[in-house]
């Protein structure tokens, strides 16, 4: 690990007992969307730093206090989270993933004024007022990460389906904002793995299933054993600091502290890996300072809005 040996202190995780109404898929979708809000407000304290930086700041990041270049209260997240919120929110509305209605979703999104937008996510968006057209053009300039870390919604929505309508919907939403061959690759692994792991299956299949595949078609998304440290962006560099922190842990609470440490794009790595790790780990492992630092509407707007997407994914 990064800190290379040091103990940090550790609260217990909480034990959950699942919901009565929740099913045991249901438990691991919200782990998964409460997981992704986690990682989203541990990490955008850290975000732009470099890994000296938070040594320097912090010896190891591992709690969730705000601020950040953001200024963030402690506990808020930014637009990793909203943004899949929203595009959840019109995923329920609409019955299905639509490509039309994640536009408006994100459109609606943008004018509230989130405390934080991307820059392509931003120029697409502003092209989709003028032109009411909700597929941005093909650019290989747009392979950001603004679509993959959103992609739960889908995930959950599309659990159960067959391959070719889960891409479909993957696509139908991500192209609003990244038209972009990487960018499509890394948000479909995504997708299926967290419906892997929402099936119960174990992470070695799972690499060996999705991620091999996925470095087969695009080689430059392998890694070696060297950090990916201060990631930025780009969606190859996100899913290869994701990936060497989520293979090479093996808890929820490791995962999330290795990854954020990492500096860079911080918010974004960790809302990523906190998906995944929230749908492999499940809830119990979530650390209690964790789901009680995170702000609470959030929280529960995550919990809610997982169980409707599965129960919509079952009807």
């Amino acid at each position: 690990m990064f800190w290379s040996g040091e103990l940090i202190a550790r609260t217990a995780p909480i034990r959950h007992r699942p919901a009565a109404e929740r099913s045991p898929l249901a438990d691991r979708a919200v782990a998964a969307y409460v997981g992704l809000a986690i990682g989203d407000a541990l990490g955008a304290t850290v975000e732009f730093m470099t890994p000296r930086e938070i040594r320097a700041q912090y010896r190891i990041h591992a709690d969730i206090t705000g601020g950040g270049w953001l200024r963030l209260r402690a506990g808020q997240v930014t637009d990793d989270t909203t943004m899949a919120l929203a595009l959840g929110e019109s995923i329920l509305r609409h019955g299905a993933v639509d490509a039309q209605a994640a536009a408006e979703a994100f459109d609606a999104w943008m004018r509230a004024k989130p405390v934080d937008i991307g820059n392509t996510v931003r120029r697409n968006l502003i092209t989709f007022r003028s032109t009411g057209q909700p597929e941005a053009p093909a650019s290989e300039h747009d392979a950001g990460n603004g679509a993959a870390m959103r992609v739960l919604p889908v995930a959950l929505a599309c659990h159960g389906q067959p391959a070719a309508k889960t891409i479909a919907a993957s696509r139908a939403q991500a192209h609003v904002t990244h038209h972009n061959a990487m960018s499509d690759a890394a948000c479909e692994t995504l997708i299926f793995m967290v419906q892997d792991f929402l099936a119960g299956r174990d992470a070695l299949s799972v690499e060996r299933e999705r991620v091999i595949p996925l470095v087969e078609r695009f080689p430059v998304f392998a890694w070696d054993q060297k950090h990916r440290d201060n990631p930025s962006g780009f969606v190859v560099d996100t899913l290869q600091a994701v990936f060497q922190s989520f293979f090479a842990t093996e808890t929820f609470e490791d995962c999330l502290i290795d990854v954020v440490n990492r500096g860079g794009d911080a918010d974004t790595t960790g809302a990523i890996a906190g998906m995944l790790a929230g749908a492999r780990y499940g809830l119990a492992e979530i650390p209690r300072r964790w789901l009680r630092g995170v702000d609470e509407l959030t929280r529960v707007r995550c919990e809610k809005q997982a169980a409707a997407l599965i129960a919509l994914a079952g009807a």
